[in-house]
């Protein structure tokens, strides 16, 4: 009985409005709003809330006079706005949802604290070593955030990702080796009297993409109620249909999505099968919590049981990281995918998506599992990733690469490494081959930059001891000639015992003129400022974004898919940004 005369007073309201609305619409011109086109919403201070304001105003200028027939359509429509608010507050009606008002989006993005590297002075500390990075989510990121008007967090810059986002030129690998080393020193750009040493590593590429071994691959996917968006779903479907598109009949696919719990969307599937696996992947929608512990053991375990023993044997996990449900401890995540990685599976990480993108823990996972990460911004990337690196995102050529520096301190007074602050090792791990360390895919180059203050510039980092030894003296008659002595580790895929590649660093290299160094240093160094701008860097004598845009803009060289021009856009970003007169009052 309530409910039938709910439905009557609704009828009866309805019945007041269309004559409310049939008399109004008589009104002469001039004397009322104009009428809102079909659909569009009200935004006028009546219709918002802000009558108020508008009646105290009305009250003090004249009142023209309202025909009695105008004044009784309006006290009816006043009654039916107030009885419709009433009513739909009361009664839901069937088929419509009143729109809420718009709530600001919440930035829960994360990414894990770190503090630059620090000058280290050659005479008490000359052996530097780092694990190799070939990640490239950090550029992705930081270029979307730019491309928004933003500058990005400190700790969403690591400038090693920003350097090897890039390609460069390096020798190929000389006899059986899985590397080619390139080095080469030149002119700082940001700090007179001071020298950067670019070290160059080129892995192994195939001549042909048809000769890379057979894929097991398994899509992790993250269907939760957080990657309801085009950013992550949409372009997370449109990505992997990219990389389906490059399989062939000796791969195989199975796909797993996660979201309050974990299931199996497509049982592995030949490569040759593309219209069922993309029809699978076009089926997968977002929603629920997030429990990504559950998914990744169902992958895993997937894998496993389509493992080829000669082939590529990876987990693709596809996410924006934001894990609510299940086990949501980095800790115990980070225990899992190590006790997984022992089992010959390597683990690939893209991210997806702005808000509650996870960083810390995407690049944790994938450190650990043997893998790389890359953050996938737009279709263009997916291409970059998926189809350009394919070889160079699957396929491992050597496994827990390191690199060690010793630095002669009769040449070299102190030394500075610019990034990697994240694959710092101890000098006694570069030795132990139970230490993990990076892996390098088919084809990958690694860059990584020294600055170095080299004896007798005039210009020391670091003031010389008063009631110290000169430790030099004693250096000076062994290897005159060498700036500093490199050595990288490696393990080939299977292998359990590392080997050795050694390099010398010549004085003889040494270039006195920046313009004189190669478009690869030029350009490296430009990406290596670019980043220590936005790192806040103190290490930085000369602050000037302008010339750091010049200098990456004639370094371009051949530049075949425009990466590097895209680079000289977003530093010219930069240097909008921060001259803006509001960065100079948050202290940037």
């Amino acid at each position: 009985m309530q409910r039938t005369m709910q439905h009557i007073i609704l009828l009866f309201i309805c019945a007041l409005l269309a004559a409310c609305a049939n008399e109004i619409g008589h009104t002469p011109a001039g004397d009322g709003p104009e009428p809102l086109p079909e659909g569009e919403v009200d935004a006028s201070p009546a219709a918002t809330g802000e009558h108020q304001q508008a009646d105290h105003a009305a009250a003090q200028s004249p009142q023209r006079e309202e025909s009695p027939q105008r004044e009784d359509s309006l006290q009816r429509l006043d009654i039916y706005q107030h009885a419709k608010h009433a009513q739909l507050a009361s009664v839901p009606s069937p088929g419509y949802h009143w729109p809420p008002h718009p709530v600001p989006p919440v930035d829960r993005e994360n990414y894990a604290h770190f503090d630059d590297n620090g000058v280290q002075t050659v005479v008490t500390n000359p052996v530097s070593t780092f694990a190799l990075d070939v990640d490239t989510a950090a550029y992705a990121n930081v270029r979307r955030l730019l491309r928004l008007g933003q500058l990005p967090p400190m700790d969403a810059v690591r400038i090693e990702e920003l350097v090897n986002y890039f390609g460069y030129d390096y020798p190929q690998p000389e006899r059986d080796l899985p590397f080619g080393i390139h080095t080469e020193i030149g002119p700082s750009p940001w700090a007179a009297d001071r020298h950067l040493l670019h070290v160059g590593i080129n892995a192994q590429a195939l001549a042909d993409s048809a000769d890379m071994p057979p894929a097991n691959l398994t899509f992790l996917v993250d269907v939760s109620g957080s990657m309801r968006s085009p950013d992550k779903i949409g372009l997370l479907k449109r990505a992997l249909k990219m990389l389906v598109g490059q399989l062939r009949a000796q791969d195989h696919v199975a796909i797993v999505v996660y979201a309050g719990a974990a299931g199996e969307v497509l049982a592995p599937t030949p490569g040759s099968e593309k219209i069922q696996i993309n029809q699978a992947i076009e089926r997968l929608e977002a929603g629920g919590s997030t429990n990504g512990g559950a998914g990744i053991q169902l992958a895993y375990s997937l894998a496993r049981q389509q493992f080829k023993a000669d082939g590529i044997n990876r987990v693709i996990l596809a996410t924006d990281g934001d894990f609510n449900v299940g086990t949501t401890e980095l800790s115990a995540l980070e225990q899992m995918v190590e006790r997984q990685r022992r089992s010959g599976v390597a683990l690939t990480v893209l991210g997806f998506g702005q808000g509650n993108y996870n960083d810390a823990l995407m690049q944790k996972i994938a450190q650990i599992g043997n893998g790389n990460a890359a953050y996938i911004d737009s279709v263009h990337e997916a291409r970059k990733v998926l189809v350009e690196e394919l070889g160079a995102t699957l396929e491992i050529v050597a496994k827990d690469v390191k690199v060690q520096i010793e630095f002669n301190p009769a040449a070299v007074e102190s030394y500075r490494l610019i990034g990697y602050e994240t694959r710092h090792l101890e000098r006694e791990d570069f030795n132990n081959d139970k230490v993990d360390a990076g892996d390098v895919g088919r084809g990958h180059t690694v860059t990584a930059l020294y600055e170095l203050t080299l004896v007798g510039s005039g210009n020391p980092s670091v003031d010389p001891l008063r009631y110290g030894t000169d430790q030099r003296a004693e250096t000076q008659v062994q290897n005159p000639d060498e700036l500093a002595f490199l050595k990288l580790r490696y393990k080939s895929p299977t292998a359990t015992k590392s080997q050795l590649i050694t390099r010398p660093v010549v004085r003889a290299s040494v270039i006195d003129r920046l313009d004189a160094t190669s478009d690869d240093f030029r350009f490296s160094a430009a990406v290596a400022w670019f980043g220590q701008i936005l790192r806040h860097s103190i290490a930085l004598e000369v602050d000037d974004p302008q010339a750091l845009v010049e200098l990456a803009n004639l370094a371009r060289g051949a530049d075949r898919h425009g990466y590097r021009s895209e680079f000289v856009t977003l530093a010219r970003t930069v240097a909008s940004l921060v001259e803006d007169p509001a960065y100079a009052a948050t202290g940037g």
